[in-house]
């Protein structure tokens, strides 16, 4: 079992900055892939980044290279998300995610463990 919390949504004008964390229990997320993803109301979970076990490998979704990285802090057992030069277009709700599957997952039935959300908005 892994019990996720998110947390670092917020408010931000567009061009601005945010950063999200993803704190584990129950398992070090060492030991398992991460991700994020996020939705709108009355959307599908879209994917937005992955990291996978032993950090081997990143993945982004094309919408947000360039702008937003993940990465890992394994002594903290949480995962962040960095999101720079943020859009209206990236307003909804954020979920980390664990996975004990290993490769590139790209889909939300893919990961078994989620976490509450937090909600990210961005004003023009």
């Amino acid at each position: 079992q892994v019990q996720l919390v998110e947390s670092g949504g917020g408010l931000v004008q567009a061009g601005g900055s945010l950063r999200l964390s993803c704190a584990a229990s129950g398992r070090t997320v060492s030991s398992v892939g991460m991700g994020w993803f996020r939705q709108a109301p009355g959307q599908d979970r879209e994917f937005v980044a992955q990291i996978t076990l032993s950090n081997i490998f990143i993945y982004y979704a094309d919408s947000v290279k360039g702008r937003f990285t993940i990465s890992r802090d394994n002594a903290k057992n949480t995962v962040y998300l960095q999101m720079n030069s943020l859009k209206p277009e990236d307003t909804d709700v954020y979920y980390c995610a664990a996975t004990q599957n290993f490769g590139r997952r790209r889909n939300s039935y893919e990961y078994s463990y989620w976490g509450q959300g937090t909600q990210v908005t961005v004003s023009s």
